[in-house]
């Protein structure tokens, strides 16, 4: 499987696609597939990134 969450790296901040009340989550680490993110309503999150594709956000 792809490694679909590749290009994060911890500080970058991020959305999930399926989870729009967890709110912008900042990447904590990315190792072997694994990213750890840190969501404002959702607390930490370890996300499996051969499965879900996280979008990079940009805060305005």
């Amino acid at each position: 499987m792809d490694d679909l969450n590749s290009f994060l790296e911890p500080g970058m901040l991020v959305k999930h696609p399926d989870q729009d009340d967890w709110g912008i989550g900042q990447v904590q680490s990315n190792i072997g597939g694994k990213v750890t993110v840190n969501f404002r309503e959702a607390g930490k999150v370890v996300i499996d990134g051969t499965r879900v594709m996280l979008f990079p956000v940009s805060e305005l």
